[in-house]
């Protein structure tokens, strides 16, 4: 076990590195391209094997304890430790995450985004696995900040090199954005480290801010919360999520919402909430309020977009359902209670499996339409993929409906759960106020549900031969190999929740108990 989590990170790098080598004799098969491009479907694949097998052979008898830990002194001086492990918190994320890069690889692997190198390609897409499984399974708060911050730079190059129209512009302005809030939280993480005299993120959690001050706390969840407010992204601090979203490749969208935005929302369970408890208390009104604002700030925006002739591009309208959803998970997270949290994390993964699938049917069909603008799918009358193409608007019905929260699909319960969560606050947060963010909260859920059923009219429905094109090419063997697991994922995490709330609630326990429980 303690190997298999060590592979899992380190993986990808070595795998990267060779991505950049020549392919030796016999291996190149029709084209060096082609190659690569098997190559890195070979390597997500054997990550994911091991993401799976250390599924399996996690202890689920006591997913409160870290698992598969490796501790080894690095910076002697500064107490910086090699720490590696997971318990039910990091799990359910470092398996989801595995499983997606797999999926955009094979995707890759059929439809490679136009671009300078597929070796540049598959690379940058490794060592960003890597970061990202790495920020999942550090446990010292500077490799925390050397995995978070990993990822911005092949993202970067993702979208700069890869991506579609405006794309140098939205490069720019996501490295710019996520930089700037990144050097804050370094000064919030060196705070914490250097007046508790460790960097240790188990230490600090069971230490429970005991050995820090209300005001260290209080600055610390300032400078921390901004960094990860950036990346998850909070309104008002969203602005470089819809231009990314927009310009970058399918493949770069899918992990955007899958896997990065993940990486901020996880740092406020695992750091913020049981290294600087006084501090969050402090500001978890503001959270919550800034949470509430963000989910009806994401669903007004996506109705804004699917009105005719608004030029309302689909990708950019995932984009800000994304603000909304990520709502409900800081909302979560701003309760500071057993159910708001485990709702936070159902709804991390729910968001991850639902939007990931909802950029792959949007990627999909702007390859056959040659655009994602809402008016341009719809024409006059509607796209009408259940009669040009009814597999692909069967898919893109379900991750709608998925999307706005049906009951007995993923979407359902995380939203709910961190409602629940907001009608019964922690002890010393003022209820009224949170009361006022659960039913906003549940408006938002209405507005969603408003635009996704519009989306659902305007590009399933209509008729077949009033468009430009009668026929349209349905879902390709490829398309189906890389969607079925992201669908039957959401089927089962709604019909079977507890299969991932027993792994996540005596974390949670523990954590909010300030590792006593």
């Amino acid at each position: 076990m303690q190997f298999l989590l060590a592979f899992t990170v380190a993986a990808p790098l070595l795998g990267a590195v060779a991505a950049l080598l020549p392919a030796p004799p016999g291996l190149k098969g029709k084209s060096p391209e082609q190659a690569v491009l098997r190559h890195g479907v070979t390597i997500t694949a054997v990550v994911l094997a091991a993401a799976v097998a250390l599924t399996l052979g996690f202890d689920h008898d006591a997913p409160s304890r870290f698992q598969a830990t490796t501790d080894i002194s690095w910076i002697q001086a500064l107490n910086i430790r090699i720490h590696l492990g997971i318990d039910g918190i990091s799990l359910p994320l470092l398996l989801m995450t595995a499983l997606l890069f797999f999926l955009c690889a094979v995707y890759s692997y059929f439809k490679l985004p136009e671009g300078p190198s597929a070796k540049g390609f598959v690379a940058l897409l490794l060592v960003l696995e890597s970061g990202t499984l790495a920020t999942f399974a550090v446990l010292d708060l500077m490799l925390f900040f050397l995995a978070f911050e990993m990822v911005l730079v092949p993202m970067y190059f993702l979208i700069a090199r890869w991506g579609g129209a405006q794309r140098q512009a939205a490069a720019w302005k996501f490295i710019l954005y996520t930089l700037l809030g990144s050097v804050v939280m370094l000064l919030g993480l060196l705070l914490i480290g250097l007046n508790s005299g460790t960097f240790d993120m188990v230490a600090l959690a069971t230490d429970n801010g005991r050995g820090l001050s209300h005001t260290t706390q209080l600055l610390a969840v300032l400078a921390i919360g901004i960094g990860l407010a950036v990346k998850t992204p909070m309104w008002p601090l969203h602005t470089w999520l819809p231009d990314a979203h927009t310009a970058a490749p399918t493949v770069g969208s899918v992990l955007l919402a899958g896997v990065m935005l993940k990486m901020g929302t996880y740092g406020f369970v695992r750091i913020l909430l049981p290294v600087t408890p006084d501090g969050m208390h402090t500001f978890a009104p503001y959270l919550g309020a800034f949470a509430a604002v963000g989910i009806v700030y994401g669903s007004l925006a996506c109705l804004a977009l699917t009105r005719k002739n608004g030029k309302g591009d689909l990708k950019r309208l995932i984009a800000y359902s994304s603000v909304g959803h990520m709502g409900f998970v800081l909302l979560g997270i701003a309760t500071m209670t057993p159910t708001g949290v485990n709702g936070a994390l159902f709804a991390n993964i729910a968001h991850g499996l639902i939007t990931g699938l909802l950029f792959f049917l949007v990627g999909a069909l702007k390859d056959r339409y040659g655009s994602s603008d809402l008016d341009t799918l719809a024409g006059a009358t509607g796209a009408a993929l259940y009669g040009r193409a009814p597999h692909l608007g069967a898919l893109l019905a379900f991750a709608a409906v998925a999307s706005l929260g049906l009951p007995g699909l993923a979407g359902f319960w995380g939203e709910m759960l961190a409602l629940f969560g907001a009608f019964d606050p922690a002890e010393g947060l003022s209820r009224p106020a949170f009361l006022t963010y659960m039913a906003v909260g549940a408006f938002g859920t209405l507005l969603t549900a408003a635009y996704l059923l519009i989306v659902v009219r305007r590009v399933c429905m209509g008729d077949p031969k009033a468009g430009p094109e009668t026929t349209l090419a349905d879902v390709q063997r490829y398309e189906f190999a890389a969607w079925t697991p992201l669908v039957a994922l959401t089927v089962l995490a709604g019909l079977w929740p507890a299969l991932l709330l027993g792994l996540t609630d005596p974390a949670v326990q523990k954590l909010l108990a300030g590792g006593n429980a």
